[in-house]
């Protein structure tokens, strides 16, 4: 479920201007005389009133210091505050303000946080990470994050695919190594995970598996943890050291946790018309 802030204000013309142009939401929907934008999952709505409504504050969080700092230098002709580090709440924010007057908070958190990103985030932003913070993963963060994984579709609703949880460092150690470069990030990350499926219970264990490892990684990018996709680990000693039977099929055995770096650049992509063919 999601739901909408309503706001009044006299002009609805200057707000557009500034959340579209100045902050980068987009109009989600017009209604008569309200007009709703959208920033991620974030919807707020202004209705053409008598009266203005000033007393609430929107508040716009990105993933990096580094954006914040962007957005301020955008926004500078309003700004209220510089941005600073917050010790009280763990953030860095700024402050400016709307041509309402209204406050409008920008900040990151320094904290990893359990995000709600809306979905064409979750695609878009979704990065291969290699380098992590030691932090341990709250078991109720994992426990989320493999619930919506067991919503993976398979053949025939089969469902037979697993995930084995590794946290034994000596076992990460090896890991890690099996491959060489391939698989070294496994070494510096808390914990680690194997996707894996049965071939007595599906018979696309191949494609279940690979479609369950990935709905594994998006699931852990939406509550802000970092995989990598490791290929070629249907091998037969790492299904003896992880006690895996040997005819089943490790799709990959990604590390998982929080990323070191949150803010990680968009890799190159070709042309819409070159993934395209006979539309």
């Amino acid at each position: 479920m999601s739901g909408i802030l309503f706001l009044k204000t006299k002009e609805l013309g200057p707000l557009r201007e500034f959340y579209v142009e100045k902050v980068g939401c987009e109009v989600w929907l017009e209604q008569a005389d309200c007009t709703i934008f959208r920033h991620g999952n974030f919807l707020f709505g202004f209705c053409q009133r008598d009266t203005v409504e000033t007393d609430a504050m929107l508040t716009f969080f990105y993933n990096g210091t580094e954006e914040v700092d962007r957005m301020f230098d955008a926004l500078r002709d309003t700004a209220v505050s510089e941005p600073k580090h917050n010790d009280k709440y763990s953030i860095y924010q700024c402050f400016v303000r709307d041509p309402d007057g209204r406050m409008v908070e920008l900040q990151y958190f320094d904290d990893p946080v359990i995000r709600y990103l809306a979905g064409d985030d979750l695609l878009l932003t979704r990065r291969s990470v290699r380098e992590f913070l030691p932090d341990e993963i709250p078991r109720e963060v994992l426990t989320r994050v493999l619930d919506l994984s067991r919503f993976a579709p398979t053949s025939m609703n089969r469902q037979g695919y697993y995930f084995r949880i590794i946290r034994d460092r000596q076992m990460l150690g090896w890991l890690s190594e099996t491959r060489s470069s391939s698989t070294s990030p496994i070494a510096n990350t808390p914990m680690a995970v194997a996707i894996c499926a049965d071939p007595e219970v599906t018979k696309r264990a191949v494609q279940d598996g690979c479609i369950a490892a990935y709905h594994f990684i998006l699931a852990a990018w939406f509550y802000g943890l970092g995989t990598c996709w490791i290929a070629a680990m249907d091998r037969d000693d790492i299904k003896q050291r992880l006690g895996i039977p040997q005819d089943h099929y490790i799709a990959t055995i990604t590390p998982l946790g929080y990323p070191s770096q949150r803010q990680i650049e968009t890799p190159p992509r070709k042309p819409l018309e070159e993934y395209v063919k006979g539309l």
